[in-house]
Order: C-alpha cells, then structure tokens, then sequence
C-alpha cells in the first residue's frame, strides 16, 4: 500500500527491504514509544525512502534512532533548546529543520504531523496524516 502510494505521487522515490522485527523493535526499545500504525506498516514494506541522490524522505529505522537520541542526549542543546521526548522525528527538511510525531503522556496518540524549526525551536503542525504529509511534502504544499 505505502510503496503504491508514494509512486502514485512520484516516481521519484526508492525504496528498501522491508525492515525486521528488530529493527522496528529497537525504536521501542530505545526511544520508549510505539511507533503509530502507520508508520509501523510503511516499515512493513520498507525500511525508508529515499530520493535518487538517496536523501530521504523517511528515515530508516536507524536513522530514527539514532537522530532522536542525538536530539535526546546532546548536552549543548539542553541549554537552548525545548526538551525533545516529546517529538519522535522521522523525517527532515535538508535545512535543520526535523518532521515528528507529538508524544504526549508517553505515546504517540493522534496521527497529526509536527515541524521543528531549528531557528526558534517552535514546533508547528503540518499535516493531519502520515499520507498528507507524504504527498504535501512531495508536492511542495508543505512550505517551511
């Protein structure tokens, strides 16, 4: 469904194996949240996609893990930026700025889609899906 949804947009994007159980798992495990659905059944069909200079337009499993602990635990930014446990970042804009979902009371409860803009720390909604997300961002409608 997810690979046919985004070709049906562009034909632009790659993708990749699906990704493994414990690949999916190590966001729990690591970051502490489940992952929402959707999100959990484009890993399904697979691990990220990508562009053709191999930018992507979602995040590995990975990726994830490691972007959201760097944001998490990085001492300098503690100093000047709003705490980030609360985002669960899967995507970027290639200028700073990172895609999230809102975690809110230790889950990611709404499927609403949030920019962080690495200039002011402002978090701001984007998209009310995973699916708008992808087609805004592909098609420009999503401006930051």
């Amino acid at each position: 469904m997810w690979k046919d949804y985004i070709s049906s947009v562009s034909k632009e994007y790659s993708f990749k194996p699906p990704a493994t159980n414990i690949e999916v798992n190590q966001i729990k495990k690591e970051l502490n949240v489940e992952l929402p659905k959707k999100l959990f059944e484009l890993f399904g069909e697979t691990n990220g996609v990508f562009d053709s200079f191999d930018c992507p337009l979602i995040w590995s499993t990975s990726q994830i893990v490691t972007d959201n602990l760097f944001f998490r635990n990085f001492d300098d930014y503690k100093d000047i930026y709003m705490p980030f446990e609360h985002l669960l970042f899967f995507s970027d804009a290639g200028n700073g700025d990172l895609f999230g979902y809102r975690i809110l009371n230790g889950s990611i409860q709404t499927d609403d889609i949030y920019v962080w803009n690495h200039e002011d720390d402002s978090r701001m909604w984007v998209a009310p899906s995973l699916e708008v997300f992808i087609k805004d961002w592909i098609t420009g409608e999503i401006s930051i």
